[in-house]
């Protein structure tokens, strides 16, 4: 490894990113990004699992950095996973290892959005406590397929020195027309459950993976805003802000058991680690006002 990819160090070298996942909802919003900050960029056309393609992107592409945002989530929700096992292993665990792999045998630092959705609350992290799971907390969830091949491929990162691994949360962002979208699935509920979590503000998050690309940290972040918020707090808002009109019905774990393939993961995660790079990160409910709701907003006064 070269000094420009060891941890906390600038880079000399010109910026320029390859990106993974241009038709996701991440890599199509960190594309964005690099346009309205004057930053080159290059959507990678290889194959995750596929490494001479991979090669050959890097090789055409010459990069300072290389972000992956490709994975499988799956449609409409993460249930496809359980039955498509193979197809979650290829791209979350082969392909993300190989793209790894081959970016530590050029020298390049790898900011890899993965999950926080790798653990759930406990008896050392009770739900309401503000006890948060931390970076270096072992995965106690693996209730879904997809948070097992998550936790499997974020154990085996941990060994490159090269790889920036940042745990998002029920992604939110100010396109409330966004499916992806956690508000926007939520109102589409017929039901929800109501149960405070850690999210990620990507309006807020996604430009601080940038300045962190710029910073060459590595190693794991949880890439959480500050403290939790519930389904019923989000959905209070979206009646105050959008539409006062609105109206939802709360539904238990054990009723939402009965409607899902797969348990679903409700955690809290400790952001001092991400908060001591970045003090300015705003605490989850602010963020939810100052980047979703107060641009939205279409009642008079809330």
């Amino acid at each position: 490894m070269g000094s420009d990819s060891s941890n906390g160090t600038a880079s000399t070298k010109p910026l320029k990113f390859l990106i993974y996942g241009r038709t996701g909802w991440i890599g199509g919003l960190l594309g964005k990004l690099c346009q309205s900050q004057g930053i080159d960029f290059t959507y990678g056309s290889g194959r995750l699992e596929n490494r001479p393609s991979l090669e050959a992107d890097i090789a055409a592409v010459n990069p300072s950095h290389v972000f992956n945002a490709a994975g499988v989530t799956g449609r409409p929700n993460v249930d496809w996973c359980e039955s498509h096992k193979v197809e979650t292993i290829r791209t979350n665990v082969v392909g993300t290892l190989t793209l790894a792999d081959v970016c530590r045998e050029k020298g390049l630092v790898l900011i890899n959005y993965a999950t926080g959705c790798i653990f759930e609350y406990d008896s050392s992290h009770p739900l309401g406590s503000g006890i948060g799971f931390k970076e270096e907390d072992t995965p106690n969830f693996i209730g879904s397929y997809y948070s097992k091949t998550k936790a499997m491929v974020e154990d085996l990162l941990k060994n490159y020195e090269n790889v920036c691994t940042l745990r998002v949360r029920m992604p939110i962002s100010c396109d409330l027309a966004n499916p992806r979208n956690f508000i926007t699935k939520i109102t589409r509920y017929d039901k929800v459950v109501n149960i405070p979590n850690s999210m990620t503000i990507l309006d807020e998050l996604l430009p601080i993976s940038i300045e962190m690309a710029k910073r060459n940290l590595t190693g794991i972040y949880n890439f959480t805003n500050p403290g939790v918020v519930s389904h019923n707090e989000i959905l209070e808002m979206y009646r105050d802000y959008i539409d006062p009109k609105f109206t939802w019905k709360n539904f238990t774990l054990e009723e939402q058991a009965k409607v899902i393939v797969a348990p679903r993961s409700n955690n809290e995660l400790d952001t001092v680690k991400l908060k001591q790079e970045f003090p300015e990160l705003l605490p989850i409910k602010e963020s939810l006002i100052k980047y979703v709701f107060k641009p939205n907003q279409k009642t008079a006064a809330a």
